[in-house]
């Protein structure tokens, strides 16, 4: 298995910058420890989310704690049972054991629509009639401030109003969206009022016809995390500026204790595509035989290849564990298999065309 590690003393020199921050919480009282492994079923798994996985359940077990494996299903468009289905082999196969905390977004789905209520109730949401293009032209840019939406002072009955209306199906797609009420001058553009639900008719894998909003993922995953008891949620660095939007939601729906969130570099190799979105073209252009082609860097791609779960875990390792964005040789993933079959992997020799030899 390639998630195996020892109990470690809280004394123990950390290994990286995660570690620091986990043993901090440790010292302090905080000896809980709670992560979870978040993907979306749109797509199978690559080299880049075995980073995410050896972390997640690797910094649980180091440190007694738990990890949940929650499906953010939040986009019915793109998502199917059959990359659930791909997603738990994948993670299995690289160690991640949950027992039973297997989550999805569509289970709290009541939850995100009563937070929602929340936050129009408080003032702290509105129902915004302009079109996309409307909408993303009004958020200004780096160097200057968006333009406040000529429906954002709407009365909290009017907001509820419509926001029953839009689960309702009322509404077409895209015809109005909640956004959270927050600040059009922020210097973070997530904070410019972001949309936290939108219109789309479209049958979730789980859920059915039930709904016709969805939320969205800046909304429903702090809440998550919240709901499960999260206690570090790890997550790539471009997450970062989503940081303070995560945190908006914590505080202004009432959670505590709080989950928090971090980030660590993602995980780029030369020459290597590590985008769910591209690869599914791969697939579907049928440039490529289907996700598990040997060519795909995708888990279930180098496991027809050869490559071992310890293997992808030290290639992990080797890459190391940083706050800022590298990019890895991908001889290093060579390197790392080559080393592993070198010592593990059995030889025979044996003489195919024997020829008779006399010693004298």
């Amino acid at each position: 298995m390639a998630i195996a590690t020892n109990d470690t003393n809280t004394k123990e020199k950390a290994a990286n910058f995660l570690e620091e921050i986990i043993q901090e919480s440790i010292a302090k009282g905080d000896t809980r420890v709670q992560t979870r492994f978040p993907p979306e079923p749109n797509g199978y798994l690559h080299i880049g989310h075995a980073k995410s996985i050896c972390i997640n359940f690797g910094l649980a077990k180091k440190y007694g704690g738990k990890c949940n494996l929650r499906f953010d299903d939040t986009n019915p468009v793109k998502e199917d049972t059959e990359y659930v289905d791909s997603i738990r082999e994948d993670v299995h196969w690289l160690g991640g054991e949950w027992d039973d905390r297997e989550y999805y977004a569509s289970n709290y789905f009541d939850q995100l629509y009563a937070f929602a209520e929340q936050l129009i109730r408080d003032g702290k949401a509105y129902v915004d009639s302009q079109s996309a293009e409307e909408i993303r032209a009004s958020r200004g840019t780096l160097t200057q401030p968006g333009t406040e939406s000529p429906y954002r002072n709407r009365s909290i009955e009017e907001n509820l109003d419509l926001f029953h209306r839009m689960r309702g199906g009322e509404f077409a797609d895209g015809e109005h969206v909640l956004r959270a009420k927050i600040d059009m001058a922020s210097p973070n553009l997530n904070l410019r009022d972001p949309a936290i639900y939108r219109i789309v008719r479209a049958h979730h894998h789980r859920q059915g016809d039930k709904w016709c909003i969805y939320p969205l993922y800046d909304f429903a995953h702090p809440i998550q995390d919240a709901i499960e008891g999260i206690t570090h949620s790890m997550c790539s660095l471009e997450f970062e500026n989503h940081r303070p939007l995560y945190e908006w939601v914590v505080d202004n729906i009432g959670f505590n204790p709080k989950p928090k969130q971090r980030e660590f570099a993602r995980l780029n190799i030369t020459n290597t595509v590590m985008s769910k979105r591209y690869l599914r073209e791969l697939v579907e252009t049928g440039r490529v035989d289907g996700w598990d082609d040997p060519r795909m860097p995708t888990l279930c791609g180098l496991r027809r290849r050869g490559y071992t779960p310890s293997a992808i875990f030290e290639f992990v390792q080797r890459a190391g564990i940083a706050k800022t964005n590298s990019l890895v040789d991908q001889k290093l993933l060579e390197y790392c298999i080559r080393e592993e079959l070198n010592a593990a992997a059995p030889r025979r020799m044996a003489v195919l065309d024997p020829i008779r030899v006399v010693i004298e």
